[in-house]
């Protein structure tokens, strides 16, 4: 099929150069000529593991290219995806963006000579696609839904995996408008072997939310619990939820007697908190739609009080265990919101840089991929980044460990690990335990991983 992608970040791009992969002729969409010609050049111009090498094989065989937002390139299309942003602004989301997404194709559909089919897959809140969208595509190409096609395909990627949850999904949910609709998605999803849920629109905008708002409650509830263990004392909330891991509901026991330990687990450890472009947005939008509609989310209201207070626990850990603060080094590790991206938004990083600042605290900091980023999007933060961390180990007092990174492994193993006595390591994600630092002053929110689960990275 010919596609059209309207959009090229994290959604767009991914989408566009794996539908490609899978033998579609994809264009993909941009108002920057700095974006379009460093794509067109094989060079993604955001991160995300495994789509490099996938972008230049799909640009050698012609099957993919991007170019600036015009009707005349939408000319044979025969699906156009809109996957631009939907940025947060004060809980709602932005359809800026979407809308004029659709004034642009609504201009194609009014010349169009065969049937297409518009598909948003931008997360936009239930009552999106079959109201606004539907209005502005109408209004602007003079015709009516049934003359083009109109559904939602939501996504379900998560950055850093982004690549794989796109060629390999559990599950592909078609919102459908109309039966032209069904039979497009269909042809577009032909290569993919997998459930394939047929809703219509506003279910399928609700899935998204609801796949989020159940993940995002299960973080919040258990940092919870992992506060109220923390105050309690004496107890280790790590040994807490292995007794919980262990219910069968959770693991199930296979007939030869082994358990099944499925990915949900990893939502059911404590941390400092999700962050991302999706949870945090997510949840609030949910939230602010629910209050349109007369009903009060009470319990989405305090995932996000949760969530907001969480990077907190770490401060409130360091000044029992450490006492005052001021005129400490600190080595922060990790700035992005998880591992293998470079998107520091809503990342817990920010909020504790921000708390040791305020503490009068020397900070310095390190990340694989996201310090460009961070420079940007943090300038008022008095933080010092660092290329090369190993090296600032023995400068520091206290180092932190905010984002999972396998180099950060190293941390364990001889120099470094002699490096860390007398000093104190903070896991906020546990990806060690106290007996790898022998010597040091080891603290997390708990005291230690559950073998062969790990904490997720929200």
């Amino acid at each position: 099929m010919k596609i059209a992608v309207m959009g090229t970040g994290y959604v767009g791009l991914v989408s566009g150069v794996c539908l490609a992969a899978k033998g579609h002729d994809v264009t993909c969409f941009d108002v920057s000529q700095k974006i379009v010609d460093r794509v067109n050049g094989g060079c993604p111009h955001i991160y995300e593991k495994g789509l490099e090498p996938l972008l230049v094989s799909v640009l050698a065989e012609g099957r993919f290219r991007v170019t600036l937002a015009s009707v005349e390139a939408l000319h044979g299309c025969g699906i156009i995806i809109i996957a631009v942003g939907t940025p947060s602004v004060d809980g709602r989301i932005d359809l800026h963006q979407v809308e004029s997404a659709c004034l642009l194709i609504g201009c194609y559909l009014r010349h169009a000579t065969q049937v297409c089919s518009v598909i948003v897959k931008s997360t936009v809140v239930p009552g999106t696609t079959d109201t606004a969208v539907r209005s502005w595509l109408e209004k602007e190409s003079g015709r009516k839904v049934g003359d083009f096609g109109l559904g939602m395909n939501p996504e379900f990627l998560r950055e850093g995996e982004a690549v794989m949850d796109f060629m390999e999904p559990d599950r592909i949910v078609l919102g459908c408008e109309t039966e032209d609709t069904w039979r497009a998605l269909q042809k577009l999803y032909a290569p993919w072997c997998c459930d394939k849920i047929r809703v219509n629109s506003r279910t399928a905008e609700m899935i998204k939310y609801a796949n989020n708002a159940i993940l995002a409650t299960q973080i919040s509830m258990v940092n919870e619990l992992a506060n109220i263990a923390t105050a309690i004392g004496g107890i280790d909330i790590y040994e807490v939820m292995t007794g919980v891991h262990a219910d069968k509901r959770w693991s199930p026991i296979l007939p030869n007697g082994e358990r099944i330990k499925p990915g949900i687990l990893s939502y059911l450890l404590p941390g400092c908190g999700f962050g991302g472009s999706c949870f945090p947005k997510d949840i609030q939008a949910l939230h602010t739609k629910a209050r349109d509609m007369g009903v009060e989310p009470r319990l989405l209201s305090s995932v996000l009080d949760i969530n907001n207070e969480q990077p907190r626990q770490v401060m409130n850990i360091l000044r029992r265990a450490v006492g005052t603060l001021r005129g400490q080094h600190v080595l922060v590790l990790g700035l992005a919101f998880k591992q293998d991206t470079d998107d520091v938004r809503e990342s817990p990083s920010r909020e504790i840089i921000n708390d040791l600042v305020n503490d009068d605290v020397d900070v310095k900091a390190h990340d694989p991929m996201a310090i460009a980023t961070a420079r940007r999007s943090w300038p008022e933060l008095m933080v010092e980044y660092v290329d090369d961390w190993e090296s600032q180990v023995e400068w520091a007092d206290i180092v932190i460990v905010i984002t999972r990174g396998t180099e950060y492994l190293k941390l364990q193993m001889p120099p470094l690990q002699s490096k860390l006595r007398g000093r104190t390591i903070f896991d906020a994600r546990h990806i060690f335990s106290k007996t790898d630092f022998p010597g040091s002053n080891y603290l997390s929110i708990g005291s230690g991983p559950i073998g062969g689960c790990r904490a997720a990275d929200k």
